[in-house]
């Protein structure tokens, strides 16, 4: 079956498409990615979409307007992709505006625990309705009503699509924030290991509106990282952000620009006051691999094996000083973009939700209760057909 996927991430870059054929099992299918393409937002749609997912105040007309315009989007991409509407689904994302995992259990009891919550931005009927095609969407939905977080929901797919080696396999995605897959090794006493997987911490959200501030809103991101390349690591104040909360709690996880967003880049660049701005830059920029550092250290204290290969996706992937410091901070790791097993870094997440469409047509589950907290794994997504 051939399944068009559709992902705008926590960037709010714009919306990323690939048109992928699948077939065989849903646990390990043969798969081939037939094209892609990316559509960008204008400027003003996505900075309005960015001040809204930091909590700004926003109207319920400008929130119809922008829902309106970012499936809009989603229809050119699709079109973009794939112009002789040759897929018979189409799985979209959306365009997450606020996230909301579920309260730890240690701070609540269990009748009185708040659930997750998660809003992705999309009017699926009207997707549906421009494409010609049935959309399934709102993927995060059911694992919430499971008590899950909701997310990553990626890891599961990630295993799926790559498959196994000798050792345990990590997958990265450097989006605007950073989440990690870990994929058991095909032999030995962890091949019956669950798959794992967690959002890290923030990746592009600091750098990119640090980047903007600095430049005055010249520069919405550091070009091959060379500002930050230029600058020096404040090594103790990275060792005091790796003591918060968040980087210390353990799977399952999840954040966003809602924990890492403006005012928390205002409160680190207010200890970074002293510091020339490039010598700031080369701090956020290091801070986003410590944190997937950190976590695989805490890992190994734990006994996990360590990942024999990162492979690294995502819009990260083309900063040069980010990708420095992952190979500099994850010692024994051997860290790589995921391009070099054909797995193409900006559309992954794309390809992972054209393979969720179809797991949904399969009836096959998309979560697993290891990754999200879920109590049991479930079909994801819900259906849109063309009225």
């Amino acid at each position: 079956m051939r399944v068009l996927g559709l992902m705008s991430g926590t960037s709010a870059d714009g919306v990323d498409a690939a048109l992928a054929q699948f077939k065989g099992r849903p646990e390990a299918p043969d798969w081939a990615l037939l094209n892609t393409a990316s559509v960008p937002y204008p400027p003003g749609l996505k900075q309005r979409l960015i001040r809204m997912a930091q909590g700004e105040p926003t109207s319920a007309c400008d929130l119809l307007e922008m829902s309106e315009a970012v499936t809009e989007m989603q229809a050119t991409a699709a079109h973009l992709c794939d112009p002789e509407r040759s897929a018979s689904l189409l799985g979209c994302h959306g365009q997450t505006i606020w996230h909301r995992p579920p309260a730890p259990a240690s701070k609540q009891s269990k009748e009185s625990r708040r659930r997750g919550s998660s809003w992705q931005m999309l009017q699926a009927p009207l997707l549906a309705h421009l494409s010609g095609q049935p959309v399934i969407h709102d993927f995060r939905a059911a694992d919430l009503a499971l008590g899950g977080q909701g997310a990553p929901l990626v890891p599961m797919a990630d295993a799926a699509l790559m498959g196994r080696i000798d050792g345990w396999r990590g997958l990265l995605n450097l989006g605007g924030i950073a989440n990690i897959t870990l994929i058991p090794p095909n032999a030995g006493p962890d091949r019956q290991r669950s798959v794992l997987g967690w959002d890290c911490g923030p990746a592009n959200t600091l750098m990119d509106l640090a980047m903007t501030r600095l430049s005055q809103g010249q520069d919405t991101f550091d070009t091959d990282g060379a500002l930050a390349g230029r600058g020096t690591v404040s090594e103790e104040t990275l060792e005091r952000w790796l003591q918060e909360p968040y980087f210390l709690s353990s799977p399952p996880k999840s954040t966003g620009r809602e924990v890492f967003g403006q005012e928390d880049l205002n409160r680190r660049l207010q200890q970074l006051a002293t510091q020339a701005p490039a010598d700031q830059l080369a701090s956020l920029t290091a801070f986003s691999a410590a944190v997937v550092a950190q976590d695989l250290r805490r890992l190994a204290s734990t006994g996990q094996p360590l990942p024999v290969e990162l492979l690294v996706a995502g819009g990260g992937c083309r900063n040069r000083t980010l990708m420095r410091q992952l190979r500099q901070r994850c010692l024994g790791v051997h860290v790589r973009p995921s391009s070099e097993l054909n797995l193409p870094t900006q559309f992954r997440e794309a390809l992972v939700f054209a393979l969720l469409a179809w797991w949904h047509h399969c009836g096959h589950p998309g979560n697993a209760p290891a990754i999200t907290g879920a109590s049991k794994s479930t079909v994801l997504g819900l259906r849109a057909d063309p009225a």
